[in-house]
């Protein structure tokens, strides 16, 4: 164990430490802030909950200690993924900076510009920002980074995830070469790998503890349901929740409408809670987490903006409602709880439609959480389905062919005539071939006509040469089919049964 008196800290700002009521320095702690007082670059790795934040405030305001602010121009800057994270650091500079003339600005989104614009004019000492309002403002002209003489890079993973790396390449270009930079990351992946040796030199890699892995002191569960039906995982976390000795939890949702659903249900059944995700008010969210960190809120529904990094203190449990899309934000919220050596639980609801998502937290966590098992009561009367092909009886008769062919009838025709409209038909009807009626039609009485003979010889079809007839009897045009031709020496072109009827109707002449 490391007091921070050991650190190199001033009388100054170790009072203001002291006066938090904090004595021993975490590991992460312990090793990086002698390595930045010396003015050497840190890669820092370390699970959520282990102090990274002190870990870069307390050099940082150690070596601004001396000199002063000039207008436009900050002397530091500490970038954040979320504002949530970018308040917490500025309330950790506020506390640890008492005693010392040092000023700083947050410039975060969802507030006002203009004061933010106030105080850049006045000058600062320390910027803290997200990326996306930093390059607003200096696009804006409203300041410049050409003064930056130590610049921190906070839960540099959730910047990848959130789609910041473009922004923050292009952040550390607009900075100085010659600046100090802290930079420090729950996980490594090989994207923040090949930031860190584009842009440290010769950083001191300092590695308090494993990537990804959970603390001791959070005790985790895993709770099975047998349906993904949203009511039957609402009434589970509602049995959780009322089962355990919940002093105040936090419950975690992939989707920012799910937060709100699941938020409405709790309050609906007498639970004590609210929301907060990037879609709300930032005044609304900030009011929200004052409220939960002074013990007014007991539960906080949250998307994984209030994930990453946020300072808590004494949460004693987290709720997964929905199992993390990455495995890595599952360890960044149960590192909501156990913090500082306390004591804390976590259970994450599981439903069939999770087991890969399941798998990867568990390849990652590299242990197998216990299981809890609700009865049918606590999940709102729902019960295991069971497997559809094993559901139905091995000695369940078959469906006769009569049942079948039933069915086959009443399925949709479609046709040529119903262009795209569907009809039912019979099944005999279209099975069976048309029936042939013979109709026997009587010959005519003889009468006067005055329609000579030869133009009906003209509507005779004349005779095909014989070379295409034996074309068309070897197959190689047409078919079978082909109705042959007339024989020679015939004096009726059609015979007596082709003429057609309405040559042989009567011709009415007049008297």
């Amino acid at each position: 164990m490391t007091e921070f008196s050991q650190l190199g800290l001033s009388p100054t700002t170790l009072q203001a430490v002291i006066d938090t009521g904090y004595t021993t320095a975490t590991p992460i702690q312990a090793q990086a802030i002698p390595v930045a007082l010396a003015g050497r670059d840190v890669l820092g790795i370390a699970q959520t909950g282990t102090g990274k934040t002190a870990a870069f405030t307390l050099p940082l305001i150690e070596r601004l200690s001396k000199g002063r602010a000039r207008a436009r121009m900050p002397r530091a800057l500490v970038l954040a993924p979320t504002r949530e994270l970018a308040d917490q650091v500025a309330m950790s500079f506020e506390k640890y900076a008492t005693g010392t003339k040092l000023s700083w600005v947050l410039l975060i989104g969802g507030v006002s510009m203009g004061d933010q614009v106030a105080a850049l004019n006045k000058g600062v000492d320390v910027l803290i920002a997200t990326p996306g309002r930093l390059l607003d403002l200096f696009e804006r002209g409203k300041m410049m980074l050409n003064g930056v003489e130590l610049m921190v890079v906070d839960e540099a993973d959730r910047m990848l995830d959130m789609g910041f790396i473009p922004d923050i390449e292009r952040i550390f270009k607009l900075t100085p070469p010659k600046r100090q930079t802290l930079f420090f990351s729950a996980t490594m992946p090989p994207e923040i790998t090949r930031l860190t040796t584009q842009f440290l030199k010769d950083p001191t890699r300092i590695e308090a503890s494993r990537p990804a892995m959970t603390a001791e002191t959070i005790t985790q569960y895993l709770v099975r349901v047998p349906t993904s039906d949203p009511k039957t995982k609402r009434a589970a976390l509602r049995a959780l929740i009322g089962r355990a000795d919940v002093r105040n939890g936090i419950v975690f949702c992939n989707r920012k409408s799910e937060v709100d659903v699941v938020a409405k249900s709790l309050k609906q059944h007498g639970f004590d809670a609210a929301p907060i995700h990037g879609d709300l008010d930032q005044s609304l969210r900030t009011k929200t987490l004052a409220a939960f960190r002074s013990g007014e809120l007991k539960l906080l529904v949250a998307s994984d903006v209030a994930a990453r990094g946020l300072d808590i203190p004494d949460v004693s449990h987290v709720f997964n409602y929905d199992v993390s899309h990455h495995a890595d934000d599952y360890v960044h919220r149960i590192g909501r709880t156990g913090r500082a050596g306390k004591l804390g639980q976590t259970f994450m609801i599981v439903t069939p439609n999770d087991d890969k998502a399941l798998d990867k937290v568990l390849k990652l966590i590299k242990m197998a959480p216990e299981e809890l098992v609700l009865d049918a009561a606590d999940l709102g009367g729902a019960k295991p389905v069971a497997n559809r092909e094993d559901s139905r009886s091995k000695d369940a008769p078959k469906a006769s062919d009569a049942t079948a062919e039933a069915r086959a009838e009443a399925r949709p025709v479609r046709g040529r005539s119903g262009r795209g409209r569907t009809r039912t038909e019979p099944a005999a009807v279209v099975a069976d071939a048309p029936v042939p009626v013979s109709v026997e039609i009587p010959e005519p009485a003889p009468v006067a006509t005055s329609v000579p003979a030869e133009p009906v010889a003209r509507l005779a079809k004349p005779a095909r040469p014989v070379q295409e007839t034996a074309l068309r009897q070897s197959g190689r045009r047409g078919s079978g089919t082909d109705r042959a031709p007339a024989p020679k020496g015939s004096a009726k072109p059609f015979g007596d049964d082709d003429i057609p009827a309405f040559l042989r109707r009567p011709v009415l002449t007049k008297a």
